[in-house]
């Protein structure tokens, strides 16, 4: 499409032009939160497509590339070596040996905050380094909450530093985070020596000991002393209970909006799930009116349990020996929307959560404020922290799914602990290969993979479901935009204009100026 503009603008680099455009349009995008990161890098992708600002494939003469394809994005080792090393993290996971890294910090963790956050920061930073942040953290999360309240810690104060460890540690060697992968895959089809696994330790260490000193005196008096949800809720409310029961054919309550009778005579209460003639009704709670044998889920504080009971025209379904449900004990957790998750953009009655996750949301956490009113209302963004109420089957499929990060208690995993060290020898050779150059990065992340499956350190399924497909579609179209910079030359006529500016400064100012701009962008 730029071709056939092109000759009507002479002396004019459009295409260069076109992907400045499509750089801000995508950063744009990225800030307002126009849909999942990796939908606007692949919106761009397709764009550059469309525009027609890269060839589909290289462009070849004499043998010689002399312009590089849309398609030479997917050679990149990054990706792959990224996304293997998802799998090689799940199954340290699914092992043990996290929780067992976990459970040794709980030993020698103490009640000292500083001690605390000096061990967590340590013990953080040292397993990032060589394998993905983020089931460390995911693992780390209830550990610290538990340890947290067991000493009473605030576990604000906490939760910060683990997330800046496994950051700090991932800078520390290739494979600690996905970003050394990238720019090592770019530089290598540059022509560039790849990087040595172990070559960036010596800078790592330096940033990750700045790191962990700015976080245990200036940053530890920053973080906020705050409460969790559960802990705000807690003094003002009672042990709730889930129960069943059927309207009957005398009852008064028939013809009558839910609203008016149970919820207005109960406060508290909450009405999980009505269901009529066998079907889950989808009307809105405040419009519903109550119909002969309706069969109600609800929620309710122990203080009403017997008055419930007693109330006429009504029968409880466990005192008919219905096997399906029992009063049970609800369970409180809290959690996050996790970066994989479909909810974001949409309201909880939107969703239907409490119909298709058969869980109360309480409250929602957003950028330090606490939301208790017309919640129902708020659109749910990635970061929200959730307080949901349920019973514990539902909070366990809750926890299985990929919409959230449980923080109060860890997922149920089943734990292979006999294939521990499987797994650790896995992830030592691993390393070992890495550093001795025996191949390359990338085939020996798939070798490794390949490894884990095989000695059934992990299932196949869950291999596929532990890679953040997201991010590696986020980096191929990070790429293909890359790419499209550098061929069109709006990256030439970026950095031209960077050293009209800055270059008669010292290297370190141009230095500072190239991170402050990629730290940006």
């Amino acid at each position: 499409m730029i071709d056939l503009i092109q000759p009507w603008l002479p002396g004019v680099n459009l295409p260069a032009i076109s992907v400045f455009v499509l750089l801000i349009v995508v950063t744009v995008g990225f800030f307002r939160e126009w849909g999942p990161p990796d939908v606007v890098a692949l919106c761009a992708l397709g764009a550059i497509i469309l525009l027609g600002l890269l060839p589909v494939s290289d462009v070849i003469k004499d043998g010689i590339i002399v312009e590089r394809g849309l398609l030479s994005v997917f050679s990149n080792g990054a990706p792959i070596t990224i996304a293997a090393m998802f799998v090689l993290s799940a199954g340290l996971e699914r092992t043990g040996a996290i929780e067992a890294m976990g459970s040794m910090f709980t030993r020698i963790a103490g009640k000292s905050e500083l001690r605390v956050m000096l061990v967590l920061i340590l013990m953080a930073a040292g397993l990032s380094a060589f394998i993905n942040n983020t089931p460390v953290v995911v693992v780390f999360m209830p550990i610290v909450l538990a340890h947290a309240r067991a000493t009473g810690l605030k576990a604000s104060k906490l939760l910060i530093p683990l997330s800046f460890a496994s950051i700090l540690g991932g800078t520390c060697t290739l494979i600690g985070t996905s970003t050394n992968l990238v720019v090592d895959g770019i530089s290598q089809s540059y022509g560039e020596a790849p990087v040595k696994m172990f070559e960036i330790t010596k800078l790592g260490i330096v940033y990750a000991i700045i790191g962990t000193v700015y976080l245990i005196t200036v940053g530890r008096k920053l973080l906020p002393a705050r409460s969790s949800l559960a802990e705000l809720l807690e003094p003002q409310s009672e042990r709730h209970f889930l129960s069943q029961f059927v309207v009957e054919k005398d009852s008064s309550l028939i013809g009558k909006p839910l609203t008016d009778t149970l919820l207005k005579q109960f406060p508290g209460t909450q009405v999980l799930e009505v269901r009529r003639r066998g079907q889950n009704l989808h009307t809105p709670i405040n419009e519903l009116k109550i119909r002969e044998m309706d069969r109600l889920l609800v929620t309710l504080p122990s203080s009403f349990a017997k008055r419930i009971n007693e109330t006429d025209g009504i029968r409880f379904l466990a005192q008919a020996n219905l096997r399906e449900l029992e009063t049970r004990e609800l369970k409180l957790v809290e959690g996050i929307i996790g970066p994989r998750s479909d909810l974001a953009g949409q309201t909880l009655e939107e969703i239907g959560f409490r119909r298709n996750f058969g869980v109360q949301v309480l409250a929602i956490h957003r950028q330090g404020a606490n939301l208790r009113k017309e919640i129902r209302s708020v659109k749910l963004d990635f970061g929200d922290t959730l307080l949901m109420e349920g019973p514990a089957e539902a909070i366990n499929r809750l926890q299985s799914g990929h919409d959230f990060i449980t923080i109060t208690e860890p997922p149920e995993i089943q734990i292979e602990r006999d294939k521990m060290w499987i797994g650790v020898g896995i992830t030592l050779c691993f390393v070992i290969g890495a550093s001795l150059s025996v191949i390359p990065v990338p085939a020996l992340a798939i070798i490794v993979a390949l490894a884990m499956v095989l000695f059934r350190a992990i299932s196949i399924r869950q291999a596929y479901e532990a890679i953040q497909w997201s991010l590696v579609f986020l980096i191929f179209g990070m790429l293909a935009l890359g790419l499209a910079m550098e061929q069109t030359g709006a990256a030439a006529m970026l950095v031209n204009g960077v050293m009209r500016v800055f270059g008669g400064f010292s290297p370190y100012v141009v230095l500072a100026v190239v991170y402050l701009l990629s730290s940006f962008l």
